[in-house]
């Protein structure tokens, strides 16, 4: 009898993990991609802009440099029949998710698409609670590639248990879909979700306006209090799971080039999923250039998988760093005043991990060598801007 016992436990625990799983071996380095949300929002999406969006980022160079997946965010959804499968807002998207899927496919990108957790979307759309199967099956049959899944209207329930309702379904509907979580930290997502997603947001939503100091409105945080609260959280990101500290800001509502720059360069330090938020169909160059920096995106999508780190903060001035693959590292220097900053940079005396021997210095931004680190070198680092080099052996 006590055999007997044991086995039943031992199947129902072998079971039970076969199925309570995410798909393994997606996302290794931070997913790339634009979102439709920070430009359009609800009223703005449809399936002309969906479209218009996958031809620009295959044409104007974004696939080029790794940027793939083109995620609907909230508004394409209205209902639910009467079997309580998913109803496509046909004023929107009159030839359906399924079509517009291949279309995205069709230029050699992935698809993404939105849902929540709860009864209804931020948007008041028909969220997934008590349908997670029925809306990972449609998701399967469609062609899905990514779901960003949010936290609205989810009173009363357990975040644990239903971010895995879902990672359950997408797994059982047997397509391998990246699974973003977007409970925007109130849970700690960084300690349990590793299991769950392969993504989750750490924080509140950042400010669509491109500011970056104070809660600006709402619930809305500036991308550089963003940083701040990325700190410490770099021991629980890594291949297949990331932290997420929210789409970029970038080309939204004029956002200076500066802070732009600024912005970007913290995100590829923090190994950060690279979401486009603004119109790539009417970018500036000025944009275009920062968000397609292939230096800086090789920094974010290194194969080590590492978040970087704080290494030294003097203020309104700090430093970070993020091993890369091969023994190299990025050393960023992240000057957070209004006025500009001249800094020598001693080597010797920086507060940087696993640092020995002689290394080359690459200037990532101006794409030039600038000498090596056996001598000490002086930065011009303009108003809340940044320097950011390439160490390599």
């Amino acid at each position: 009898m006590r055999r007997k016992i044991l086995f039943l436990m031992f199947t129902l625990v072998f079971v039970g993990h076969g199925f309570a799983q995410k798909f393994e071996g997606l996302a290794m380095t931070p997913p790339m991609g634009w979102n439709s949300w920070n430009s359009f929002q609800c009223d703005g999406v449809n399936e002309t802009v969906i479209k218009e969006m996958a031809d620009a980022m295959a044409e104007k160079g974004f696939k080029e440099v790794g940027y793939e997946y083109i995620v609907i965010d909230d508004c394409w959804q209205i209902g639910r029949d009467d079997n309580g499968y998913i109803v496509v807002d046909k004023e929107k998207f009159p030839s359906g998710i399924r079509n517009l899927v291949e279309y995205v496919h069709s230029k050699g990108l992935k698809f993404g698409i939105y849902s929540d957790a709860g009864t209804k979307t931020c948007a008041g759309r028909p969220g997934s609670k008590g349908f997670e199967m029925k809306d990972a099956e449609v998701y399967a049959e469609w062609g899905v590639d990514y779901l960003k899944y949010d936290w609205c209207f989810t009173e009363g329930q357990d975040a644990k248990q239903s971010y895995a309702l879902m990672r359950d379904a997408l797994h059982k509907a047997g397509r391998p879909i990246v699974f973003s979580m977007c409970e925007w930290g109130e849970n700690k997502p960084w300690e349990w979700a590793e299991d769950v997603a392969h993504l989750w947001r750490t924080t509140l939503d950042i400010d669509m306006q491109g500011r970056y100091d104070g809660d600006i409105w709402g619930n809305h945080l500036g991308w550089s209090d963003i940083v701040d609260l990325q700190v410490g959280l770099e021991k629980y990101a890594g291949p297949g799971h990331w932290n997420d500290p929210d789409m970029l800001a970038v080309g939204n509502n004029n956002m200076p080039g500066n802070e732009a720059r600024a912005h970007f360069s913290l995100w590829c330090m923090l190994a950060a999923p690279l979401m486009a938020g603004n119109d790539l169909r009417s970018m500036s160059a000025s944009d275009h250039k920062i968000l397609t920096n292939k230096a800086l995106i090789a920094v974010n999508q290194d194969v080590l998988g590492k978040q970087g780190f704080k290494i030294e903060d003097f203020g309104n001035f700090e430093i970070w760093q993020k091993p890369l693959s091969n023994g190299d590292m990025a050393i960023c220097f992240f000057n957070r005043d209004t006025t500009n900053k001249t800094y020598e940079v001693d080597w010797s005396k920086i507060k940087i991990k696993d640092f020995s021997g002689d290394y080359k210095i690459t200037n990532l931004w101006e794409n030039e060598i600038v000498g090596a680190t056996n001598r000490k070198v002086t930065i011009e680092i303009p108003s809340r801007d940044v320097v950011v080099f390439r160490l390599s052996k």
